[in-house]
């Protein structure tokens, strides 16, 4: 008895060369999401450090009202954060007590990097009192 044997070749490399692509595609989905998770995580600690300097640049220009708003916003460098403090003024008058009262606005932005691109943070607090 003749027994005739069909040769199969070709299945096992056709399989080998998809599970590769498969495995290849996977591998690089997971540095992708890796590299996204280092940047937003160095994202939010930018954030978390330009809140404090701005709220660093909130405290300095409440400490710093005397009677007046300066002209000119005041600029600060606090770290690698450009911190800007701007001041307004209202006043109302109080008929009944004869005194005018001033309201100050004072907000602080602090910013680093430049506008649009990736490491570009900012962060604005801003304070209302009476003086």
């Amino acid at each position: 008895m003749m027994h005739t044997h069909k040769i199969q070749s070709g299945f096992a490399i056709i399989a080998a060369i998809f599970l590769l692509v498969v495995l290849a595609a996977l591998g690089a989905f997971m540095v992708t999401f890796s590299n996204t998770q280092h940047l937003t995580s160095a994202q939010d600690v930018q954030g978390s450090r330009a809140y404090w300097a701005a709220r660093a640049g909130l405290e300095w220009g409440i400490a710093g009202i005397p009677t007046t708003c300066p002209a000119l916003p005041t600029t600060l460098n606090v770290d690698s954060f450009s911190v800007v403090v701007t001041c307004t003024l209202q006043t109302y008058p109080d008929s009944e007590a004869g005194v005018t009262i001033n309201i100050f606005r004072i907000t602080s932005v602090a910013s680093t990097g430049t506008i649009g691109s990736l490491g570009f943070i900012e962060r604005s607090l801003s304070a209302t009192m009476e003086k």
